[in-house]
């Protein structure tokens, strides 16, 4: 669909530029915040967030009124809220916008910051900005391109009594999926979803259109570590489950191969973790372990140096049996589901070791996709690498009248919005 402009809504400035106007709430200190998932029920995500990305200033996006849309359909809904698809009043233009069950203002502009910071980046949802409440001046709801499309959960749920997919349109898929991820991760970004999933990855129809959606739980590697547990336990990478605390990017591409994965059976890869069992979360953690160590095999210190050094180690090899020493990967995807090449990709993403695991860039130069891909793929390759990056963006400034009163303004000298950062 045709990302809605920011036309109608007015510019908030980035400090480098000139003086600051906020909504009447501004924060500091990130907090804690519910999971955003799409798809309700698929999985379960948990994070503490740290504090504010440093990769990403505060965001240029356009300020508008909740009272310059109306509701048309809702898309989503979950622990984290609810995400309608709603119309501009004037424009008729689509866009969805998300709302927290309890809103929280640091919550919006910090998931705000991060899709912008993805802007150009084909496989990542679009951002258009932030709306308010017009009678508080609060932020109220983050706007985002409308997609036409559906979840790739829903799109395998619909598929599960059907024959899988061919390995040439899991080819494209991936293909895709990488590229979105190796944007978001490149040195000019530093951004790690850490909730990649079938529930958070859009997908048009014959699969030409794949768009990474809700940054909910995304951090910037540009923050120092500790970085805290995030994202859904199924597609979670073996590090961050043992705890280690100054994990990398390497935890998307972990949840890339369990997608990978899910594309070629219909059926989620590592499935130990029960959801409605949260009496002993270590007891979860060890039983989502031990479904990852059946298939791929039980690490030691001479496959994953510091493995035993991890916080949850010591009381994993206490609990789980005996056994499992080599991986069993092959076994479930034989050759006539999946190539040489293209198994090779799938094992080197389904690696334990987060040293010896491939980075999105990596993947995309495995020979595995160097296979001829359908012309719709082609030329999507083509478009993005003509496509530039560059670190520093034109502003979308737009002078439009605020939706809401002047009085629910602030303007905030540039000194106290750079000590703000500093929080």
């Amino acid at each position: 669909m045709d990302p809605y402009g920011s036309s109608s809504l007015p510019l908030l400035h980035h400090p480098s530029r000139r003086p600051l106007q906020q909504p009447r709430k501004f924060a500091m200190a990130a907090r804690k915040r519910p999971a955003a998932v799409l798809d309700a029920g698929h999985g379960h995500a948990t994070a503490q967030h740290q504090q504010s990305p440093t990769c990403c200033k505060r965001s240029r996006a356009s300020i508008g009124s909740t009272d310059d849309y109306e509701k048309v359909a809702r898309l989503g809904k979950g622990g984290f809220g609810v995400v309608h698809r709603m119309r501009h009043r004037v424009t008729k233009k689509n866009v969805a916008v998300k709302f927290l069950s309890s809103p929280d203002v640091e919550d919006l502009e910090r998931e705000a910051r991060f899709l912008e910071a993805c802007d150009g980046n084909p496989y990542v949802v679009g951002f258009e900005g932030l709306l308010c409440d017009p009678a508080t001046g609060d932020t109220a709801g983050l706007v985002m391109e409308y997609v036409e499309a559906s979840s790739l959960h829903s799109l395998l749920w619909d598929r599960r009594s059907d024959p899988p997919l061919p390995e040439s349109t899991v080819r494209d898929f991936m293909w895709k999926l990488l590229t979105g991820a190796e944007k978001m991760h490149g040195h000019d970004r530093h951004i790690v979803h850490r909730d990649i999933k079938p529930g958070n990855i859009l997908v048009g129809k014959n699969g030409e259109l794949v768009k990474i959606c809700d940054l909910g739980l995304a951090m910037s590697m540009s923050d120092w570590p500790p970085y805290n547990r995030a994202g859904t336990t199924s597609y979670m990478a073996p590090e961050m489950i043992l705890g280690k605390k100054d994990y990398d990017a390497q935890v998307d591409t972990w949840s890339i191969g369990c997608v990978f994965a899910e594309l070629l059976t219909g059926k989620t890869m590592f499935k130990g973790y029960l959801e409605d069992d949260d009496e002993d979360k270590t007891k979860n953690d060890i039983r989502q372990l031990w479904s990852i160590f059946c298939v791929l095999g039980m690490p030691d210190e001479r496959t994953w140096p510091g493995f035993t050094s991890l916080p949850l180690t010591a009381e994993a090899l206490r609990r789980l049996p005996a056994g499992c020493k080599y991986s069993r990967l092959r076994y479930s995807f034989p050759e006539d589901k999946l190539s040489e090449e293209g198994f090779q990709v799938l094992q080197g993403l389904l690696t334990c070791n987060p040293e010896k695991r491939l980075t999105a860039a990596a993947a995309l130069k495995h020979p595995w996709f160097d296979a001829p891909r359908s012309a719709a793929a082609a030329a999507a390759a083509a478009k993005v690498d003509a496509l530039s990056f560059p670190k520093k963006k034109t502003p979308r400034i737009k002078f439009i009248p605020p939706a809401m009163p002047q009085k629910n303004l602030l303007k905030i000298p540039l000194a106290v919005w750079n000590a703000a950062q500093r929080v």
